[in-house]
Order: C-alpha cells, then structure tokens, then sequence
C-alpha cells in the first residue's frame, strides 16, 4: 500500500475524519467497479458502495491490516450484497430476472453511450448466476485465492473453486455458443 494509505488508516482508526475521507475517496473507484460487476445493476453497485463506505466507518476500528484495505472493502461489500440477496429471496423469480435484465441493458447502454466495447464475456457473466459470478470475478478478475474468496462469501474455500469452475464452464458454453 503505497502512497500514505498506511498512514490514512492509521489516522482513520484514531478518527480523523480528513483521512478517512481520503481514504474513502481514493478506493470508492475500485469498490464501485467490483460491484458493477458483481451485481450487473449500476443503481444497486452505487448503493452497495455507499453502504459500503458507512459500513467501513463505522468498523474502521476492527481493520486490523491482516488483509489490503481494498480487499477489506470488498469482503464487506460482498457481505452485503449477500445479505440483501438473502432478503430479496423472497421475492418472485420473474421480478429479479427483469431487474437483472434491466439493469444488464442499462450496463450496455453505459458502455456503448461511451464509445466502449461491449464486451462478449461481460454479456455471458451477466448470464451467471450471482453465486458463480461472484467467485468467477474475485479469482480471475481481481486475483483471489480460493481461501480468500470463501472468507469474502462466507463459504468453504471447496465451495468458492466449485463455483469458480462451474461458472467458467457456463461462461465457455454461453461464448461458443455465441460464435455459432
């Protein structure tokens, strides 16, 4: 962790509010693009940050360094978007698939008002179940160890490579499938 963030958090946990806005402000970019990704809905990866951020003031005390700051964030990140996924269960099947479809033409239409590509594997992730998205995400888009994927999702690390492979196995079949 270059650039004073050590120091930030130092500062942070001892409450000034100048660093933890720093620190807040400088890792918002990441947190919020890790959850773009994981929820596919931009409205709801926006909120996710927020609460995100209220939460990490809230337990900056209980960052205790064992892990990167950002690595930090997403495990409560993640947390989160589980728990609102818990609570959502309870709703009908075909008001998620709309909301999740929404929110995937909302994506495009983010990226294409851009100029960007529309990439074909970020079309096939937002065919993905959350669970297997997640972990496709946190091992081979941010790097993860399957240990430390099931201590972000709470689930056995046998569990997080299951679903890693799962994942990627969908993803080879939606993308072949694509090019027919």
């Amino acid at each position: 962790m270059g650039d004073g963030t050590l120091e930030k958090i130092r500062l942070a946990q001892q409450g000034d509010a100048k660093a933890t806005a720093m620190l807040l402000r400088e890792h918002y970019p990441f947190l919020y693009k890790y959850l773009i990704k994981a929820t596919m809905d931009p409205s709801l990866a926006e909120e996710l940050a927020q609460d995100t951020m209220v939460r990490c003031m809230e337990k900056m005390g209980s960052y205790n360094g064992s892990s990167a700051f950002s690595s930090w964030l997403i495990t409560i990140a993640s947390r989160l978007y589980i728990d609102r996924k818990r609570r959502w269960k309870r709703e009908l099947k075909w008001q998620k698939e709309q909301a999740q479809e929404q929110g995937s033409r909302s994506i495009r239409w983010r990226f294409e008002s851009r100029n960007m590509e529309w990439s074909e594997v970020l079309d096939a992730l937002s065919r993905l179940s959350t669970a297997h998205r997640m972990a496709v995400l946190l091992k081979h888009y941010y790097g993860y160890g399957y240990d430390e994927i099931g201590q972000m999702l709470q689930i056995p690390s046998g569990t997080a490579k299951s679903r890693v492979a799962a994942g990627l196995n969908q993803l080879r079949k939606e993308l072949d499938e694509d090019e027919v």
